[in-house]
């Protein structure tokens, strides 16, 4: 689009700043996510290098079976054999990445992690505090004032904190960029990814 023009040839003399993408903040190594999607066609085990916020530099076990772009950053869905449950690693965050020989055992493969395979259905709707919400309708190109959207259970916390949804159970997110409201805050309960959610206090 940023390079179209009315007949959709860009033209020599025209400026093409005309349309501008968001700014990247993060950038990926191609060895490494090249790495990842080896493993995960191979169906193999890595060793890697991690750098985690909490726990600093660690070597782990790790079994990637899908890259994720949750709005914000790349991460990999794995299980993890040193806390033996599924988890979320940022993609710029390895140093190293190795494949192993062994197999995966049967608990270890995607087909047995729940919160992947099911899926949930978001109710969506402007915020009940803006006055004018027809725009917003328009913005999300809602029906009858409403986005239905299903996603896997494993990712809705990074969808709504991506787009802002005020997942609170009264509606006490008040800055302007909360636009957007989850009706139905309730399916949310048990999902591990909501602890993104803007607002959502899990009971």
């Amino acid at each position: 689009m940023a390079k179209a023009s009315d007949d959709g040839i860009l033209s020599r003399k025209q400026s093409p700043l005309v349309c501008f993408d968001t700014i990247k903040l993060t950038h990926l190594k191609p060895s490494i996510i090249s790495a990842i999607m080896r493993v995960i066609h191979s169906r193999k085990p890595i060793k890697c290098q991690y750098e985690s916020i909490r726990s600093g530099s660690s070597t782990r076990t790790l079994l990637p079976h899908t890259i994720v772009n949750n709005g914000h950053r790349w991460h990999v869905r794995a299980f993890d054999r040193k806390t033996k449950c599924f988890r979320d690693f940022i993609c710029s965050r390895f140093t190293s990445i190795k494949q192993l020989d062994s197999s995966i055992l049967e608990h270890e493969t995607h087909s047995k992690y729940h919160e992947w395979n099911n899926i949930i259905e978001l109710h969506i709707i402007p915020n009940p505090s803006i006055k004018h919400s027809k725009a917003i309708e328009l913005d999300y190109n809602m029906d009858k004032g409403m986005l239905t959207l299903e996603v896997r259970s494993a990712i809705a916390g990074y969808l709504l904190r991506q787009w802002n949804v005020d997942c609170s159970t009264n509606v006490e997110l008040n800055g302007a960029e909360y636009q957007l409201r989850l009706e139905n805050t309730n399916i949310l309960q048990g999902c591990s990814s909501a602890s993104v959610a803007p607002g959502f206090k899990d009971t």
